[in-house]
């Protein structure tokens, strides 16, 4: 096992002192191999969880001062002028808008219930301070929860219904790189024009009413209420609704009569909030099942499947499963998300647009019956879905390039962070990387060797446990005949901004806390070498920890240029926010 700091300087990790050695090639002596080797036993989640928070996350407490919200009602005068000294104020207020949205980011686990901003009751209220219950009955709502694929499920509805020509509103989570993202209208994320004057009326009406009693909405509860108000001033023909978090108190769950209801996907996720069995995970999601409202499900393992259809049976409704599609349905075109999984999604997406349709009053456009090909329409639709972080190739554009043709950088990018995901991240990377058909012909001629290095980039949050994460990930890739030759360990960058901002991580080494890397990199090392774990001779070879995600990708272009005969395939997994890090370093 390697460690790899930044220049200079020393990191602390529980007690453990190791010495750093300059990037991009990471070395060490003897003598640090063995202090590293006594590295702490992997810490208790949440302890890790409450320790990162107290260092890097906003307090909860840190609001703006009224004055502030009520001078922010129109853009600085500066931006009244032409040219750069506009783009430059806008990009001011847009910082100061995030800055906003940080400070509503409580330092609470999302399972407490002490925080009195996410009491349910409160919603309503809120909903009444921005004038929005009428607006939101009058919304025609397609509404998603699950554990996996509720995001591509939505994803793939949405791009149906605007290939049959309708406005569409789309709001999902999380955002990788920019906040905007979680809110698409017509499949475009939302501009930043529009997002500052939408931002601007809800938060200063908020302020304005909000006080000790009514404090003001925690993070995604807010965002929730405005992607209502934009969708609302927006007058989109649908709005599509993507679950935060559960389903019976998620904040999208304010819509009492959507058109349509699915559940994608359920496995284990979030079990300290929604329960420790699938029977009571599933419950929980079924929270969002209306009267009177048709629902459908993704197949599901028999526990789960009980639970909704106990919950549908209570509120006298029929509960349909969405059979997965089949390659003859889309007239043998690829579906625009990869992976043979989303074939279900897809599956459960044609069964809430097809409903929508009927309930709208489009009976015409609907699919004729369930074994002839779909609509051209819909066709349409899957085949150009598209939704970052998922399944996503990404070859390296300052490796790949004209000047070196003959390097081989190129990463692969999955926001898996469950253990059923985990599996089908393993068995899509195990695919796509022997098909080797989706890699720039630039690439061709260095894997005419056949030689290529499969690496894994590994980041999760420390409130999940990798030991329900990494081994499937291991075992699955080991069925499926693929051996990682190395595993890297990083921080998320992100943890050092605010939303969205392009703030670097902070410079003093000592500042960065990687005990949760290293006991990441223990439990790997365990898998792969048993109970001797960092001790196996082998150990140096087969994982590294890094300072930060970009001290790993120089590290990992310098070996792809000094290493013309192999190709370098990275999956990068285990957590969305660091798929978004690496989206923003590899578009810089």
């Amino acid at each position: 096992m390697r460690y790899c700091g930044v220049r200079g300087g020393g990191a602390h990790h529980a007690g453990t002192t190791t010495t750093t050695y300059p990037p991009p090639t990471p070395t060490c002596t003897s003598s640090s191999r063995a202090r590293l080797r006594r590295a702490p036993p992997m810490p208790h989640p949440p302890l890790v969880a409450a320790r990162l928070c107290r260092r890097l996350l906003p307090s909860s407490r840190r609001v703006f001062p009224r004055a502030m919200a009520s001078s922010f009602t129109t853009a600085p005068a500066a931006a009244q002028q032409a040219g750069g000294v506009a783009a430059t104020a806008r990009a001011e207020e847009y910082e100061e808008v995030l800055g906003r949205l940080s400070s509503l980011i409580s330092q609470k686990v999302r399972a407490h219930t002490g925080n009195r901003g996410n009491q349910w009751e409160l919603l309503e209220r809120y909903i009444q301070i921005l004038e929005l219950e009428e607006p939101i009955a009058r919304m025609k709502v397609i509404h998603v929860a699950g554990t996996k694929g509720k995001g591509s499920t939505c994803t793939f509805t949405e791009s149906i219904l605007r290939s049959c020509g309708f406005r569409t509103g789309l709001f999902t989570s999380p955002h990788l790189m920019d906040v905007r993202e979680r809110f698409r209208l017509d499949g475009v994320d939302i501009s930043e024009e529009k997002f500052l004057k939408y931002f601007r009326w809800c938060w200063n009406k908020l302020q304005e009413k909000t006080d000790d009693d009514i404090p003001m909405p925690p993070y995604f509860r807010f965002i929730a209420l405005l992607a209502f108000k934009i969708f609302s001033a927006e007058q989109v023909d649908v709005a599509l609704l993507e679950v935060g978090l559960g389903g019976k108190f998620d904040a999208t769950n304010v819509v009492k009569e959507p058109v349509v209801c699915g559940i994608s996907s359920l496995g284990y996720d979030h079990m300290e909030i929604l329960g420790n069995t699938l029977g009571e995970i599933a419950g929980e999601k079924a929270g969002i099942f209306k009267k009177g409202v048709s629902a459908y499900t993704a197949p599901q393992p028999e526990e789960a499947m009980v639970s909704l259809k106990k919950r549908a049976s209570e509120l006298g409704i029929s509960l349909q499963v969405a059979d997965p599609l089949k390659p003859h349905h889309l007239k043998d075109q690829h579906l625009g998300l990869q992976g043979e999984h989303q074939y279900i999604n897809a599956g459960l997406a044609v069964a809430l647009a097809s409903t929508w349709l009927e309930k709208q009053g489009h009976v015409d456009r609907m699919p004729l019956n369930h074994t002839d090909p779909l609509p051209d329409e819909f066709i349409k639709g899957l085949s150009s879905a598209s939704l970052q972080g998922r399944a996503q190739i990404v070859p390296d554009s300052q490796v790949n390039s004209e000047e070196e043709p003959n390097s081989s950088l190129v990463f692969y990018l999955d926001g898996a962070h469950s253990p059923d995901s985990m599996e089908i991240c393993a068995r899509w990377f195990s695919n796509v990387t022997k098909e080797d058909k989706r890699v720039p012909s630039s690439m061709e001629q260095s894997q005419t060797s056949g030689k290529s290095r499969k690496i894994l980039l590994f980041n999760c949050m420390s409130v999940r446990d990798p030991m329900r994460l990494l081994p499937h990930l291991l075992d699955t890739s080991t069925q499926n005949g693929l051996h990682f030759d190395l595993a890297l360990f990083v921080p998320n960058q992100s943890q050092y901004n605010k939303l969205g901002s392009n703030t670097s991580a902070p410079a003093e080494p000592e500042e960065i806390d990687l005990s949760w890397q290293l006991s990441l990199q223990t439990v790997w090392e365990k898998l792969l070498h048993g109970d001797k774990g960092l001790n196996s001779t082998d150990s140096s070879e087969t994982s590294l920890v890094f300072e930060s995600l970009p001290l790993a990708i120089e590290w990992l272009r310098k070996n792809a240029r000094e290493d013309l005969s192999t190709s370098y395939q990275v999956l990068v997994t285990g957590s969305l926010h660091l798929i978004g890090d690496i989206l923003r370093l590899l578009k810089k």
